[in-house]
C-alpha cells in the first residue's frame, strides 16, 4: 500500500465496504462522543468521515490534534446505518474505522478557520491566503479557473489558432494606464516596462507571416483596483488574426465564448447569436457601453417634453434643456405600486452621495377615478393633461409605474441614468440570474474630447482602423467632424461586464501618421514610441484584427463571484499590496546601487 494513500478523501463509496484503505488529508473538524471520536478528513477531492475509538493507543493523540493538522489513517471501510448516511457529501455512505494513525504535521491555531465559510475581513483572508484557499467555495473557484482555461485552449486550437508567447520585459508605450518599470542593470539609467498587453507584439506576429495567434497572456498595469479589476496584473485571452474583417473576428470568437459559457453554465442558459449594438445606441438606450441586457429597462430622452415651462410647470428642467442639457427618463416598472416613497427618496440620496450628482428626480404614477394616469410628485404634477398623455405614450408608462429623471450636461445625464438603470433593475428584481446575455458593442468613435486638456484624443485604441480609412481622416476639417469618425472597434460584454475590447487594426503607416497627427502628435512621436511596429508596417503588413477577453472576468461571471479576487489564486488587496508575501517591500541598498538607483524624498 502507498505510504500516504490508497484512495482520495472523495473517492470511497458503499461498494468499498470491507476493504482496508489509507487516506491522508487535513482535519476539517472533529466531534467527540462518549464512545468515539469522529474526524472529517479533507483533501483536494472531498471529505471522508473517519472514526477513532477510545481503545486505540493513539486515541489521545488524535483527540489533541488541532483542526487543519495533517494526518494519515489506515483502516477498514464500514457502511453507515441508514440514518447515519450523510447525503451532503459523496462519501456519505461510508466511514473508516481507524486502525493506524500518523500525525504528519501539527497546525497551530489558525487565524482563518476553514470549516464553514464565515465572512472574514478581506485583508485577513489575503494575508493567510493559503488557509483561505482551503475553503470550499474559493477552492472550487480556482479549480473552475483552470478548467475554463483548458477549455479555452482546446477551443482555440479547434478554431485553427496557434499559441505563441510574447516578451514580458519590453519597452514602455502609452496605452492608457501606467506602466510598471523595471530598471536595467546592464543598461544604466534605462528601464524596461512590463507589458500592459501584448498589443504591438501580436500585431508584429501577423506582420511576420503567422496567421492566427493566441495566448493566455499576463498583463501588467499600475492602476487602482475595482470589483472587476485586479490591481497590478491580470490574464487575458489574447487573439490576433490576419486577412480578416470585423465579421470574421466575431464569427471566430463568438463560438469559443458561447461554448465555454455553455460548458460551465451549471444550469444557466447562453443566448446566441450575440446581438450587435452600435455604441451610440447603447449609450442612448442603456446609458453605458457595457449594458446588462438582462435588465429590461430602456432609457428615454425626454428633453423635448421639458423645453416649454408653460406645459410642465417645472422650471428646473426647462433651464437645463434651454442650456443644451438633457433630461433622461429611467422607467421603474410597477415601482409606484410595489415600493414605498422611501425607495424613491433613497435613489435620490444615492445619486447625490454615490454618483456625486445634484440628484435624481422622480415621479410616481397613479390612476384617478376618471381612469386618467397622473402624478402628485413635482416633476409631473403640473403637466398639462394633453402634454402628460403624450409623455406617457412616448415612455410607455402607466398607473403603478415610477419614473426617475437624470438631468444635466449630456454626458453627465447619461452616466447617471445608466447607473440608475442598473440600480433600479437590481432593486426591482428584474434581472434573470439564470442567463448569460452577451452582446457586441460596435462602431465606437475614433476620437473623443478630452475635457481636462481641452483637445481631441483617441477614444479607444490608437491602433484601430478608422471607418472610411484615410479619406475619413483627411476630410474631417473640424473637431466636430473628427468626433463623428467611427472606428472598427468593438467590445464584447456579458451581463453588464466588459470582457474585452478589440479592433480591426490600422496596418497602413500613412493612416497611422494621419490618425496621430489629428490628436497633435507628429510623425517623430510615432517613429519614437512605436518604432518596432511602424517600421514593420513599412515592410508590408496584412489587414489584421483581434480581441482579448479577460480570463479573470470570464471566471468571475461563471463562478457567480462579486469580486474578481475570488477567482485569483494570490491576488493583491485594493492598495496593490501582497499581504502574504509583504510586497512591495524596500530594496536592499546593494540592489539599488547595482541598478544605479537612489531614493528621493516622498513629497507630502
Amino acid at each position: 500500500m502507498h505510504a500516504f494513500r490508497s484512495h482520495t478523501c472523495g473517492q470511497l463509496r458503499g461498494a468499498d465496504a470491507g476493504n482496508t484503505v489509507r487516506l491522508s488529508g487535513w482535519i476539517h473538524r472533529k466531534r467527540e462522543h462518549a464512545n468515539a471520536l469522529f474526524i472529517d478528513l479533507r483533501d483536494h477531492y472531498g471529505i471522508t468521515q473517519v472514526v477513532v475509538y477510545p481503545v486505540a493507543d493513539f486515541y489521545e493523540t488524535a483527540k489533541r490534534a488541532p483542526a487543519e493538522s495533517v494526518i494519515t489513517v489506515t483502516g477498514e471501510v464500514l457502511s453507515r446505518d441508514g440514518e447515519a448516511v450523510n447525503k451532503e457529501i459523496d462519501t456519505g455512505e461510508v466511514e473508516i474505522r481507524v486502525d493506524e494513525f500518523i500525525l504528519e504535521s501539527v497546525a497551530e491555531q489558525v487565524p482563518v478557520p476553514v470549516f464553514g465559510e464565515p465572512d472574514y475581513p478581506e485583508d485577513l483572508r489575503l494575508k493567510y491566503r493559503y488557509l483561505d484557499l482551503r475553503r470550499e467555495t474559493l477552492h472550487k473557484n480556482i479549480m473552475l479557473r483552470g478548467q475554463v482555461i483548458n477549455s479555452i485552449r482546446r477551443r482555440m486550437v479547434e478554431e485553427g489558432f496557434f499559441e505563441f508567447q510574447t516578451p514580458i520585459l519590453t519597452a514602455s508605450s502609452p496605452e492608457g494606464a501606467r506602466d510598471f518599470l523595471v530598471p536595467s542593470r546592464l543598461n544604466p539609467g534605462k528601464f524596461y516596462a512590463l507589458p500592459q498587453a501584448p498589443q504591438q507584439f501580436k500585431q508584429l506576429i501577423m506582420v511576420s507571416g503567422f496567421d492566427r495567434y493566441f495566448q493566455i497572456a499576463p498583463c501588467f498595469r499600475d492602476e487602482d483596483a475595482r470589483a472587476d479589476r485586479s490591481p497590478g496584473e491580470f490574464y487575458q485571452l489574447d487573439i490576433e488574426m490576419s486577412f480578416v474583417t470585423q465579421d470574421d473576428v466575431f464569427n471566430a470568437i463568438e463560438p469559443v465564448m458561447a461554448g465555454v459559457f455553455e460548458e460551465f453554465a451549471d444550469g444557466r442558459t447562453v443566448e446566441t447569436p450575440f446581438p450587435r449594438i452600435p455604441y451610440k445606441e447603447s449609450m442612448e438606450k442603456y446609458g453605458s457601453d457595457k449594458p446588462d441586457l438582462r435588465n429590461p429597462i430602456l432609457l428615454k430622452d425626454v428633453s423635448d417634453f421639458f423645453t416649454d415651462e408653460s406645459l410642465t410647470g417645472f422650471g428646473i428642467f426647462a433651464k437645463i434643456t434651454g442650456g443644451g442639457g438633457k433630461v433622461i427618463a429611467i422607467p421603474a416598472p410597477k415601482a409606484a405600486a410595489e415600493k414605498s416613497r422611501k425607495f424613491f427618496d433613497d435613489m435620490d440620496k444615492w445619486a447625490k452621495k454615490e454618483m456625486q450628482m445634484p440628484g435624481l428626480g422622480y415621479a410616481r404614477l397613479s390612476g384617478g377615478d376618471d381612469g386618467a394616469t397622473r402624478s402628485q410628485d413635482p416633476v409631473l404634477k403640473n403637466f398639462k393633461p394633453e402634454h402628460l398623455a403624450k409623455f406617457l405614450e412616448v415612455t410607455g408608462l402607466s398607473a403603478g409605474d415610477g419614473v426617475f429623471f437624470a438631468a444635466g450636461k449630456k454626458t453627465d445625464a447619461y452616466k447617471l441614468a445608466g447607473a440608475a438603470r442598473n440600480s433600479i433593475g437590481e432593486q426591482l428584481d428584474l434581472l434573470d440570474d439564470g442567463v448569460f446575455k452577451f452582446c457586441w458593442i460596435v462602431d465606437f468613435p475614433m476620437y473623443e474630447w478630452d475635457e481636462d486638456n481641452k483637445k481631441i484624443d483617441f477614444s479607444h485604441n490608437p491602433f484601430s482602423m478608422p471607418q472610411g480609412g484615410m479619406a475619413a481622416l483627411e476630410n474631417a476639417k473640424s473637431d466636430d467632424e473628427l468626433l463623428d469618425i467611427l472606428a472598427y472597434q468593438y467590445d464584447i460584454v456579458c451581463n453588464g461586464v466588459e470582457l474585452s475590447s478589440g479592433a480591426i487594426r490600422n496596418h497602413k503607416p500613412e493612416i497611422m501618421y494621419k490618425a496621430f497627427e489629428n490628436v497633435g502628435y507628429g510623425p517623430e512621436v510615432v517613429d519614437d514610441k512605436f518604432a518596432g511596429m511602424i517600421n514593420a508596417f513599412k515592410s508590408g503588413a496584412p489587414p489584421h484584427g483581434g480581441i482579448a477577453p479577460g480570463i479573470d472576468r470570464i471566471v468571475m461571471l461563471l463562478a457567480g463571484a462579486k469580486n474578481i479576487r475570488e477567482v485569483i489564486l494570490f491576488p493583491m488587496n485594493g492598495q496593490a499590496q501582497d499581504l502574504m508575501m509583504n510586497a512591495p517591500s524596500d530594496a536592499d541598498p546593494k540592489q539599488l546601487k547595482e541598478l544605479y538607483l537612489k531614493h528621493l524624498p516622498i513629497e507630502e
